[in-house]
């Protein structure tokens, strides 16, 4: 199954943004053009006035079982100045102003961990605007892939970064998806035939927690209006979760995987311990009904991203 997310970048000139972008593993396609803007299908001549609202941007698709969105982002604040204001190298004006416009809600608090962990390698506070997108606009056929068309046409990037685009690999994403492979491969022999539920999740929660060093991996079961603690490996951990609490009854809730780069930024965050600072919580369903949720914590930041929430996705639909 092939599964593929979106995001939309603002780095100056939308030129040699495109050709850097497109080089990074993982993404698998791109197009320049104009976002965040005030008017309808803009053309260039009007973007380049500044009066329309627009940002030269780039649409890129990606695979997230090859590059994770914190991975792309990091790569996106080596091609930028993110302290300047409408000005990236000697291109000036609103239409080169960075700018990350996101179409998921759940990718922004990574965006904004990423940009609080940029922040600490400047003086000047960032100008990278952060919105979801509102609009966006292809831009005329003669923008698109410029630089592969005008090999020698104007760029304000350095020709040695297209080469570390392409040599740069997301090896923790590549690691992670050849791990769950093998994990999945063991647990359907290990689960085949085997119909107690609890018994199961015990040997899930030991193979995880073994092959990932995760620092606490358990189940929590749908008991009347709550949740509570089943078969886990860790430290001690709460014993009852209320419907719709934290991260894990928030999920329940909602009837969908949650992916939390920063426990501390979750409204309600259930703070079992200090020592959690991110967490991935997937629901287990029978029927469409919720009737357990596996929940995974790490010490690390951002430690969970869309690689782990497809993994984990289809190992849970292997137990009883």
């Amino acid at each position: 199954m092939q599964i593929e997310k979106e995001l939309y970048l603002a780095a100056g000139c939308f030129w040699g943004a495109e050709h850097y972008l497109k080089q990074i593993d993982g993404v698998t396609f791109t197009e320049v053009g104009f976002a965040n803007g005030n008017t309808e299908n803009p053309t260039y001549k009007e973007v380049y006035t500044d009066t329309t609202g627009y940002a030269e941007t780039v649409h890129l698709r990606y695979d997230p079982l090859r590059v994770s969105l914190p991975f792309l982002l990091e790569m996106y604040f080596k091609s930028i100045d993110p302290t300047s204001l409408n000005q990236q190298g000697e291109d000036r004006g609103t239409r080169y102003r960075t700018g990350i416009y996101y179409t998921d809600s759940d990718d922004l608090p990574f965006i904004q961990l990423a940009l609080r962990q940029e922040a600490t390698h400047y003086g000047l506070p960032l100008q990278v605007e952060v919105e979801p997108l509102r609009n966006f606009y292809r831009a005329e056929d003669y923008h698109q892939d410029y630089l592969v068309a005008n090999p020698t046409g104007y760029c304000h990037l350095p020709v040695a970064l297209f080469q570390s685009a392409r040599d740069a690999r997301d090896t923790a994403t590549l690691q992670k998806a050849e791990k769950y492979t093998r994990v999945i491969k063991q647990l359907q022999s290990l689960l085949d035939g085997e119909a107690d539920a609890i018994a199961c999740m015990a040997n899930v929660a030991a193979l995880l927690h073994e092959t990932f060093g995760f620092w606490w991996t358990g189940f929590y079961r749908v008991v009347g209006e709550e949740l509570l603690l089943g078969p886990f490996q860790g430290p001690i951990a709460c014993m009852h979760i209320p419907f719709g609490k934290g991260v894990c009854g928030t999920s329940w809730k909602e009837n969908r995987t949650l992916m939390v780069p920063d426990v501390e930024e979750f409204p309600g965050h259930i703070a079992c311990s200090a020592a959690s600072r991110s967490e991935i919580v997937v629901p287990m369903k029978k029927g469409g009904d919720v009737v357990s949720v596996l929940d995974i914590d790490s010490k690390d930041l951002a430690t969970f991203t869309q690689v782990d929430a497809y993994y984990l996705g289809l190992l849970v639909d292997l137990l009883p």
